[in-house]
């Protein structure tokens, strides 16, 4: 059978396997299983190794375990909250199992005398039991053999839906054995067999059969392994293929010219700039000089100074007579910036123009003009930049601040509108060095990992509600002392009126209160533009003693004689907005204080958050504890990044495993630099069905 006929064969849709018919073939696009092939690819959860199942006889409170009987009794008991109770019985003692949550589900779901798998922590209460514990069904015709000692049973992910139809994780058991051994033998490799003989891979067919059935522990542990390096392997191929195409046939601008203005700009700068801020302007004075265009990173933490680096590569594009862009996340933070650059370029003739969303008609009718015309030399704004009545005249450079809040497309947008500009990207959020490879394929990495001379580390502590009077007590001494306050209230989207509503509460009983005899500011984002400009410029000039806030103030404030934040309801925070709040104080020689104020209860993952800030300033170590806490997908945000979403690998746990499949990508790549050797990849489909499409994107993160 050739090639293209196997791949449609494994492409035939589930629908047609025993037992599964047109209705569950519907239901099972909710997991994305509707071809064979996905169906082979849909790996198991976890596994429960019979051979390290405890007996009920040896549990001990508070342990979190897996525990395997058969149903000896179920049914609702009532009292003050109905629940549904179940007893396993294993040979050794029972068990309890409590739910008091889906009683009438739970009632049809089980069957006296079947055995369960059932996984949770282990309470008492006059006997052993689990509360809400998952379960898995093992006991049916095809699963007879697992009640061997020793064997290892997948389980897989269901949900309810596919749960009511026969499809949980015992379903899925049956239909993937049904399935596997007439077509495993139908996979091609996909891997070059130097990569399998150098890593010491086994074969595509042994690994899908292995990660689904496992022998033993060492067939799964090296079936996994393969699949995880499939994974990472490909990614990488596709940013190196990417990154290949750009340096051989992009051309883009060369920069030629350094001149007075931006020798006149770095003097205006009131202050001296870093080594780190140094170097970093120098790796990319050397990408502007190239023909090919540059795509650098710039990393540098909260206050490190990367406006400034912006700024001054922006200067260097206007040199040689083009047009610069800065594209921020937020209408506040593009404000916050065009006033920055505003101000400090006026004197060396540069026009600035702001464009964001919130103009009125008149005026952004005049910055468009003034984009065309060429007049504008630099333009700052928000997504409003990439909408189809924006023309540049001469765009050449592109900085995009905050880049992970942008989606892929529109990154791209942007570049579109210029002459295959010079791109730089700046963030205040440091990833992991392997991580920021990964996302960042083809650009370069630059970091700024100094912070200016005279920073203090800012003094962090958290504490709950019962402290406040004792905090705010404090913040009453600072002020008096003639320092400037910032206290933040959370805003989040789902309960966003509630929250404004809140904010705008304990504003008023601030100002009439602890704070009367002191000026007190109010911002948030529903104000008018020009309502938060007079606020910041009110606090910045100290007019303005203390702000109050919602989470707008997040990135690119600066305010020098702002000492204090404190943090309200700190427990909704995530780990990088707390830091990146933490950021806007501590940004003049004084010392300066960070409190955290959170209410109770609270869960173990924000006290784990909260201690976190509490013990260190280092934006690094704050960004691997979040991405531990929340994962590659949600720490990326995966559908923003353009990254493909990954069925068996882990981006966070698998970074000895991504280093090395990047340098088995990049070899092959790069190792003929007249054309991608996609020849010594035996299956060339699997590559382009799977990844060709996101090459484009790719470019842009």
């Amino acid at each position: 059978m050739n090639h293209d006929t196997q791949i449609n064969h494994l492409k035939t849709s589930v629908q047609f396997l025993k037992g599964i018919g047109e209705k569950r073939a519907d239901r099972l696009k909710e997991v994305g299983v509707e071809s064979i092939l996905d169906l082979l690819y849909y790996f198991p959860r976890r596994y429960l190794d019979r051979s390290h199942i405890p007996k009920i006889k040896d549990l001990r409170e508070n342990e979190t375990v897996t525990v395997v009987g058969k149903v000896q009794f179920m049914g609702v008991k009532p009292g003050r909250k109905k629940r549904f109770v179940l007893v396993l019985n294993d040979g050794t003692g029972y068990l309890n199992c409590v739910w008091f949550r889906g009683v009438a589900f739970l009632q049809k779901a089980f069957e006296t005398g079947e055995t369960l798998a059932v996984s949770g922590k282990i309470g008492y209460f006059r006997d052993f039991q689990m509360v809400h514990p998952d379960f898995d069904r093992l006991s049916d015709g095809g699963d007879s053999d697992f009640r061997n000692t020793g064997r290892i049973i997948p389980l897989y992910s269901s949900t309810e839906g596919l749960g009511k139809i026969g499809l949980d994780s015992r379903g899925f058991r049956r239909v993937v054995r049904e399935a596997l051994p007439g077509f495993v033998k139908e996979l091609e490799e996909t891997l070059p067999a130097g990569v399998l003989k150098r890593q010491e891979l086994v074969g595509l067919k042994t690994a899908i059969a292995q990660v689904h059935f496992p022998d033993d522990k060492d067939a799964l542990r090296s079936a996994r392994k393969r699949l995880k390096f499939d994974e990472l392997f490909y990614l990488e191929l596709m940013l190196a293929y990417r990154r290949q195409k750009i340096d051989r046939t992009e051309k883009g601008i060369e920069f030629t010219k350094v001149g007075e203005r931006t020798r006149k700009l770095i003097e205006a700068l009131p202050f001296e700039l870093t080594g780190a801020q140094k170097r970093v302007l120098k790796e990319i004075r050397e990408d502007m000089k190239k023909i090919s265009p540059m795509n650098r990173l710039i990393q540098g933490d909260v206050g490190s100074g990367k406006t400034a680096v912006g700024l001054i590569a922006m200067m260097m594009a206007l040199e040689n007579n083009y047009q610069a862009a800065l594209m921020a996340p937020t209408e506040i933070l593009a404000e916050q910036h065009f006033l920055t650059i505003h101000e400090l370029l006026e004197k060396l003739q540069v026009k600035v123009v702001l464009l964001v969303g919130g103009l009125p008609k008149k005026l952004r009718e005049e910055a468009l003009e003034l984009i065309q015309s060429g007049e504008a030399d630099i333009i700052v704004g928000t997504h409003a930049l990439i909408q189809d009545t924006v023309t540049f005249k001469k765009l050449g450079f592109a900085i995009i601040d905050e880049q992970h809040r942008f989606g892929v497309m529109q990154r791209v947008a942007l570049m579109k509108k210029g002459l295959t500009p010079d791109v730089l990207v700046m963030t205040a959020t440091p990833i992991p060095r392997t991580l920021s490879l990964t996302l960042y394929g083809d650009l370069d990495v630059s970091i700024i990992d100094e912070l200016p001379p005279g920073r203090k580390p800012i003094k962090t502590v958290w504490r709950g509600d019962k402290k406040r009077n004792e905090i705010y007590k404090f913040v009453l001494e600072q002020i008096a002392q003639g320092d400037q306050a910032y206290i933040i209230f959370p805003l989040i989207e789902e309960s966003e009126k509630i929250d404004l509503q809140a904010a705008i509460e304990n504003y008023e009983t601030m100002k009439q209160g602890i704070f009367s005899n002191y000026e007190v500011g109010l911002l948030h984002g529903r104000m008018k533009s020009q309502e938060k400009e007079i606020v910041m410029s009110d606090f910045k000039s100290g007019k303005i003693n203390v702000l109050v806030s919602t989470t707008v103030i997040e990135v690119g404030v600066d305010v020098p004689n702002a000492t204090i934040m404190v943090v309200e309801n700190a427990e909704r925070f995530g780990l990088p907005q707390l830091h990146q709040l933490r950021g806007r104080v501590g940004r003049g020689g004084k010392a300066s204080y960070c409190f955290l104020i959170a209410k109770y209860p609270i869960s173990e993952e924000a006290k784990t958050r909260l201690n976190t800030l509490a013990e260190t300033n280092d934006g690094f170590k704050i960004a691997e504890v979040d991405l531990k806490l929340r994962g590659p997908g949600d720490f990326f945000g995966t559908k923003q990044s353009g990254l493909p979403e990954m069925r068996i690998a882990d981006l966070v746990k698998d970074t000895e495993l991504l280093v090395t499949a990047r340098e088995e990508a990049f070899d092959l790549v790069f190792s003929n630099k007249q054309k991608m050797n996609l020849e010594d990849l035996p299956s060339k489909a699997h590559f382009f069905q799977n990844y060709h499409d996101k090459f484009e994107l790719s470019r842009a993160g």
